[in-house]
């Protein structure tokens, strides 16, 4: 097993049984995917996830265990589990994406993680609206934005009970019953604006189906946003493509009539590709890129792109632990702000007649929100092997040359 994974280069947890009744499962070195387990004097499971087997077995918290970084579980044919290390751990970079997105939201951990997202939202929110909470209706858009929805309930309750209380106890003069009762009346306008009518996650379908069913997957609840005096605040939990906002919820939601629409994203922008599990490996897909390269024509910096691809081509013949993310220089020139900006203006149909604001979390809020989960590179573009550095590379190289494939397939 040494011997085997000692030039290994990625994210992995690999089980495996052998003829004469041992198995094992191993973990990548930096702890990039998860791999829990439980053990009795009568069963061994291992799942990517620990709700699932407090679940199945009825356990605490506390009895599932996570194998570390670099070590393998070995279980022998006379039921002897023991786990070895079978390469020395590096860094650990846990993928939090697995925590934002396709982890379920009913580990405790996660929970806590994901109101962590929506709370720390807050400031950058209620600066969008002008603090203007009596005008808001705030709302999220798929079931796994739901609690991250919790814990942006929880920031603006708690600036809610803070200007009441500033107001009551800062006041010089006597308050009349009429404003007493007003200062006491603030309170958020939370509601359930997107309906999902089919339990379809457009993200993970195939491209050519993608595009109807996003058509036909939301509603939305009316008789809730006043017209054109209110604004929506709908928090998402991550944008990739932006294809659902566009095609879809936001068509739904300017139904309503709002004066301005602001999709609160819970992860950061999704810049780069992943090559250790999940499905995300083509730039083409990332509206976050297509938003840089729009802004770098815009601008006159056109010349950043081949520069940018002659690097990656010339990277090509270099050692592996010598390649560069040459992609981040496509960012480089421009604030989380600008890109956000040109974000809302690609997601926005020609036909919507409220403004449209798009709000990203940041990167120390992530860091903030899941602090042993530092894996970042979608957002950074920091990947925690050389392998990544050749994948996004060769990622835009694929895009510049056309060429819609997978990008690990051919590194």
């Amino acid at each position: 097993m040494t011997r085997s994974a000692k030039t290994w280069d990625g994210g992995y947890t690999i089980a495996g049984i052998f003829g004469h009744g041992d198995a094992f499962v191993m973990r990548d070195p930096a702890g990039i995917r998860p791999a829990f387990y439980y053990q009795d004097d009568e069963v061994l499971v291992v799942a990517s996830e620990r709700p699932v087997i407090q679940t199945a077995f009825n356990i605490p918290l506390d009895a599932v265990k996570e194998i570390k970084p670099g070590h393998a579980l070995i279980a022998k044919k006379d039921g002897t589990v023991t786990e070895e290390m079978f390469r020395e751990p590096v860094e650990q970079k846990s993928c939090s994406f697995e925590r934002i997105y396709f982890s379920r939201g009913s580990d405790a951990d996660i929970y806590q993680e994901r109101k962590s997202l929506g709370r720390l939202l807050c400031p950058q929110v209620l600066k969008s609206i002008d603090n203007d909470i009596k005008n808001t209706v705030f709302s999220f858009i798929p079931n796994t934005a739901e609690v991250s929805y919790y814990g942006m309930m929880d920031g603006i309750n708690a600036y809610v009970r803070n200007c009441q209380k500033d107001i009551l106890l800062n006041r010089d003069d006597k308050i009349t019953d009429e404003e007493m009762e007003e200062v006491l009346s603030m309170k958020p306008r939370f509601e359930k604006l997107n309906v999902k009518d089919a339990k379809l996650r457009t993200f993970i379908t195939q491209d050519a189906d993608r595009q109807d069913m996003v058509q036909h997957v939301y509603d939305t609840t009316y008789g809730i946003v006043r017209d054109h005096e209110d604004t929506i605040v709908a928090i998402d939990d991550s944008i990739v493509r932006g294809t659902t906002l566009k095609q879809s919820i936001l068509t739904i939601l300017d139904r309503l009539h709002p004066k301005k629409i602001v999709i609160v994203s819970s992860a950061p922008q999704i810049r780069y590709p992943d090559c250790y599990g999940i499905d995300m490996s083509r730039m083409g897909e990332f509206v976050a890129f297509e938003a840089a390269i729009s802004l770098l024509r815009k601008k006159g910096l056109a010349h950043i792109i081949e520069e940018v691809y002659q690097k990656c081509l010339a990277s090509t013949t270099l050692p592996r632990e010598k390649v560069q993310n040459y992609v981040k220089a496509i960012y480089e020139p421009f604030t989380d702000e600008e890109i956000s900006q040109e974000i809302a203006r690609i997601i926005k149909p020609h036909s919507l007649k409220a403004e449209v604001e798009v709000i990203f979390q940041t990167l120390e809020n992530l860091h903030e929100a899941c602090p042993n989960h530092k894996g970042d590179w979608y957002f950074s573009g920091n990947y925690p092997t050389p392998g990544g550095n050749k994948v996004v590379n060769k990622a835009f190289m694929n895009w510049m040359e056309g060429k819609n494939v997978r990008a690990y397939f051919s590194s």
